[in-house]
């Protein structure tokens, strides 16, 4: 990357997380359908770690983004909400704006660097984050 790449570039550097951290060993759990939602998809992935679960945003929240889930080894995304769900179109552009809404409340949550195999990934340790996406999705999974 040239001078004016990294000059203009918005990509922060997150410290390493703590490999003996609560956030570390919950990412781990998931390690797996990371590792395969990773090679699924070719944009930044960024995981909330829950316990025996993670939310993932894909992409450049709070702008351009997807969101997929991981719950009982099974990888899940917004597609599944229409899939499964019958979420119409109108319902989903609201469920992703409610999601946007909650990215933006921890913008001040504590980040970290991973690696998940071969591929850097952001790790947000944000319990809050998590039940209010939790909130979200569980409202149209449980309609």
């Amino acid at each position: 990357m040239g001078i004016f790449g990294k000059l203009f570039s918005k990509k922060v550097d997150y410290p390493p997380i703590d490999p003996n951290s609560t956030a570390a060993s919950r990412l781990a759990e998931v390690e797996p359908q990371i590792d395969e939602l990773a090679h699924r998809v070719r944009e930044p992935l960024e995981v909330i770690p829950s316990e025996h679960a993670a939310y993932v945003f894909i992409g450049k929240p709070p702008k351009k983004f997807g969101l997929a889930w991981i719950h009982d080894d099974k990888i899940s995304g917004l597609n599944t909400l229409v899939e499964e769900h019958g979420l119409a179109p109108t319902a989903m552009a609201r469920v992703v704006g409610q999601l946007r809404e909650a990215y933006e409340h921890s913008a001040d949550a504590n980040r970290f660097c991973a690696k998940v195999k071969d591929r850097d990934v952001i790790v947000t340790d944000s319990p809050e984050l998590e039940k209010e996406v939790h909130e979200i999705i569980g409202k149209v999974v449980h309609r």
